[in-house]
């Protein structure tokens, strides 16, 4: 059977049986990626050894069974973790919430690639990354429950804020890599100096000007970035061939740097792949582009549909993909993990799930002084001056309500 008629087969039953499930048009074929997809796994967990892989192969072969189940337990924490956010908005403690689900190996595959000089820049949906740099994901919820703006010290974790605006973080990315050229801090060869920069961003972030000004800026530059695409397969409801009419990590080369397709559903590619960019660029060669090649299995954010946009007859597709299984089946045909180690995680995961709950329903409000603080590094008259203003204005809303009560008496 081809790849067209099982997705033809599971849209009709798709029909029939899942009817909360919307299925729009007719179905899509959603390819894994083509043959210049880099991939260490196949979907039934056994080990790829092909010529697209051979660059890449020693940092597979250099992993131990520990090293995988690091990567397992990370994805798998995060995901529960993930799943919690959803279940909070859900409930109303979060205003919104930008989910990860599918994409665990893309951001768990890099994160555990980088070093801890190195820094990233995200956008608004890698907590994978944030757990990789040892950020608490209670503090991932703050600025999603409205009471603080990030609630972690970017410098401290070498993980920046989240970035709302689509693109935004590729050029503060490229700012601070091109900093750490002035600061001498890359191809010096010492491996606790030398440090990079990995930027994030979606599909849709590619079609900004944001992102191909850095480009730009970088490979002119030659500076130490590897940027990292999460292609997703949609831009909110925009499909990827809305907004390319080639793949994505080819747009590298019309910048002059390397850019290359790596399975974003298998953890192992994304490390290795990962592993390489990062030394490229921390040794003197410039930018590296890595399109990570995965499916948003969940909406966009809390407050999108994605069944008036696309078909249910995709989620089967890459049900069957998910990163979680492939590394756990490979885990278990090669390795022989035991099964007590799986269901160590899940319990891990269930106190995980249990702690950010009741921290993220314990946050304190802000108080109205926290509205002045980190706005500029040095005192700053005009600021000063606003702070006055401000809670002088405060303060008549207090006399107010004390003549009120005493009016009343």
């Amino acid at each position: 059977m081809t790849d067209k008629d099982v997705v033809s087969q599971r849209a009709a039953e798709a029909f029939g049986v899942d009817h909360h499930e919307n299925v729009i048009g007719i179905p899509k074929i959603m390819s894994d990626g083509g043959p210049e997809t880099i991939r260490f796994i196949d979907q039934d967990g056994q080990r790829i050894r092909n010529e697209v892989n051979l660059p890449y192969d020693p940092y597979v072969d250099r992993m131990t069974e520990e090293d995988g189940q690091r990567l397992y337990r990370d994805m798998a924490l995060i995901r529960r973790f993930d799943a919690e956010g959803t279940a909070l908005q859900r409930q109303g403690e979060l205003g919104l919430w930008p989910g990860l689900l599918g994409q665990e190996a893309a951001q768990v595959g890099i994160g555990r690639a980088m070093r801890p000089q190195d820094y990233a820049f995200p956008s608004y949906r890698e907590h994978g990354v944030a757990w990789c740099r040892d950020v608490d994901p209670v503090n991932l919820l703050g600025m999603f429950r409205g009471v603080n703006n990030g609630g972690w010290d970017p410098n401290e974790k070498n993980f920046h804020l989240y970035t709302i605006v689509i693109g935004n973080q590729a050029l503060h990315a490229v700012g601070y890599a091109m900093g750490i050229q002035r600061d001498g801090a890359y191809g010096t060869g010492d491996a606790d100096r030398d440090a990079a920069v990995v930027t994030f961003f979606g599909d849709g972030a590619t079609s900004q000007g944001d992102i191909n000004e850095a480009f730009v800026f970088a490979a002119v530059n030659q500076s130490p970035i590897v940027f990292f695409c999460q292609n997703n397969q949609w831009a909110i409801s925009e499909p990827n061939e809305r907004q390319t009419r080639i793949p994505l990590y080819q747009r590298a080369r019309g910048f002059g740097f390397p850019g290359v397709r790596v399975d974003g559903n298998d953890v192992l590619a994304c490390y290795a792949v990962g592993q390489h960019a990062l030394e490229q660029a921390r040794s003197g060669q410039g930018p590296f582009l890595i399109e990570a090649y995965t499916y948003r299995m969940g909406a966009h954010t809390t407050s999108d549909d994605p069944t008036k946009y696309r078909d249910s007859a995709e989620l089967d597709i890459w049900r069957d993909r998910d990163p979680l299984l492939r590394l756990k089946t490979f885990l278990l045909s090669l390795h022989a993990t035991r099964q007590e180690f799986f269901d160590a995680v899940d319990a891990e995961a269930d106190e995980l799930a249990k702690r950010i709950r009741k921290e993220c329903q314990e946050m304190p409000d802000p108080s109205q002084e926290q509205l002045f603080d980190r706005v500029y590094v040095d005192d700053h008259p005009g600021l000063a001056r606003e702070r006055e203003e401000f809670f002088a204005y405060q303060a008549g809303f207090v006399d107010s309500d004390q003549a009120s009560q005493e009016g009343a008496r």
